[in-house]
């Protein structure tokens, strides 16, 4: 790190301090190394972290400028933080910077029943969200598994899906424009209010999914939809994840839009039971969701309960009701919590491929487990081709850790060999870093690079991430 007029690193971070006091409070800035290390990490495993100069905890638009300002003339890495529920290690702290948490912005600032938008501060928690939308009759699809934790912020950082994409959508197809603070301070909006909009180069989407490496995200305008019916979904058992993703390609080619079909594998449901009490089927080698939030949901559930039928499986059950029906839901939204309560340890993937090679990701991914010897459990957004799986290990054994991550490598090169891509909702952070440059190629790299450097030349925003 540059340390500008030839400073060293021990006064440094008096110096930091000191600057970061002009602009914010006391009570905003985290010093104690206790306290900083336990912001130093996101969820994700195998990703190495740094250990902070502070943490500072911003509330307004000039405050965050004030910290970018003061990192520019000192020097100083910087790493945007949400709620720290990310997978990647996007989140984790480099030596000596400050981690600038969005996490006290969280104001819903605006929501316009007319426009169909809502004005939030990025540290809006998702499921917050939801629900005041919800009491004014409007939706916000997005809803990653994370959604009662994770933050809007954090979802546009990692471009963030969730279980209903199938049929609404990632988290890009709802940001119309952000309020961002660039590295040296200065405030960029981008984007519009407006149902439509085509003005210049769409920075807004370059900014989501860029994971903090750009610019720090404080104010977006997100777009919604009306309120759709209540969801009724089914369960349906499968002999095996062939079978099951046959079925998922017959409700796809058939021309049908669940608002969710999800997979869990048979670790998974006998995962989710073990946590749970969830009274799943343990016999089932693959148990598919569907659900469907339209008018005429109970027609829609028979038409997918017979393509499961026609492709082998051997029990559909419909839900009798909204309430069996998000009890099948929280099923799948406690799959990886339940996954990770099987070992010390794990390791969660995210590649996506074609609908139509999933079998192939599904059975290559069991092959994989049985040449490495370990568990490995997989949950999928089925119907996006999004698949999750999770590797199970013991960070204590050191034979199984080098097979667990052999075993991702392995994933990884699968997911592309099959056509797919390195992660469809996580983002890249420190985990992927090898594989992005694999995905893109080096003229692709050499792109991404430049637009890195355009918007933050000192390299001072997230370094380490991505590339």
């Amino acid at each position: 790190m540059d340390v500008k007029d030839g400073a060293g690193e021990d006064d440094l971070s008096p110096r930091l301090y000191a600057s970061l006091l002009e602009g914010l409070p006391a009570e905003a800035l985290l010093t104690d190394p206790d306290v900083t290390a336990s912001y130093a990490t996101d969820m994700a495993a195998f990703c190495a972290a740094g250990t902070p100069a502070v943490v500072a905890l911003p509330r307004t638009v000039e405050q965050v400028q004030h910290v970018m300002r003061t990192a520019t003339a000192l020097r100083v890495p910087v790493v945007p933080q949400g709620a720290r529920t990310g997978l990647s290690g996007a989140a984790n702290a480099s030596d000596g910077c400050i981690l600038l948490s969005l996490v006290k912005m969280d104001r819903i600032l605006e929501i316009n029943t007319v426009d169909r938008t809502a004005v939030v501060e990025p540290g809006v928690v998702n499921a917050v969200l939801s629900r005041s939308v919800a009491e004014r009759g409007l939706f916000y699809p997005p809803d990653p598994s994370s959604w009662e934790q994770c933050t809007i912020g954090g979802n546009i950082g990692t471009a963030s899906g969730g279980l209903c994409c199938v049929k609404y959508g990632v988290t890009a197809e709802y940001v119309l424009g952000l309020d961002v603070v660039l590295a040296d301070g200065r405030l960029l909006r981008t984007g519009r209010r407006t149902a439509k909009g085509v003005a210049g180069y769409d920075l807004t989407r370059l900014f989501v999914g860029s994971e903090g490496s750009l610019g720090v995200v404080v104010q977006a305008v997100l777009a919604l939809r009306p309120a759709p019916p209540r969801r009724l979904a089914l369960a349906a058992e499968f002999p095996s994840a062939g079978a099951a993703c046959a079925a998922v390609c017959a409700v796809m080619e058939a021309g049908l839009t669940p608002s969710l079909l999800e997979l869990m594998d048979r670790t998974t449901v006998r995962a989710v039971n073990a946590l749970g009490k969830m009274g799943l089927p343990e016999t089932t080698e693959a148990l598919l969701l569907a659900a469907f939030d339209t008018p005429h949901a109970s027609g829609d559930l028979a038409a997918v309960g017979e393509l499961c039928r026609a492709a082998g499986a051997t029990a559909v059950v419909p839900a009798e009701d909204e309430a069996e029906s998000e009890l099948l839901l929280q099923a799948r939204r406690m799959s990886l919590t339940a996954l990770d309560a099987l070992r010390p340890a794990t390791m969660i993937d995210d590649v996506c491929v074609p609908r139509s090679r999933l079998a192939e990701m599904l059975d290559g991914t069991a092959a994989i487990a049985r040449a490495y010897d370990l568990l490995i459990g997989v949950c999928a957004h089925a119907g996006d081709g999004n698949t999750h799986p999770v590797v199970c290990f013991d960070p204590a054994d050191e034979d199984e850790t080098r097979r667990a991550r052999e075993s991702f490598d392995e994933i990884m090169a699968l997911g592309l060999a099959l056509g797919g891509t390195i992660t469809g909702e996580h983002g890249v952070g420190v985990l992927k870093k090898e594989w992005l440059a694999r995905e893109l190629g080096p003229v692709g790299m050499e792109m991404q690079r430049a637009v890195k450097q355009a918007f933050d030349p000192l390299g001072l925003l997230n370094p380490g991430k991505l590339f």
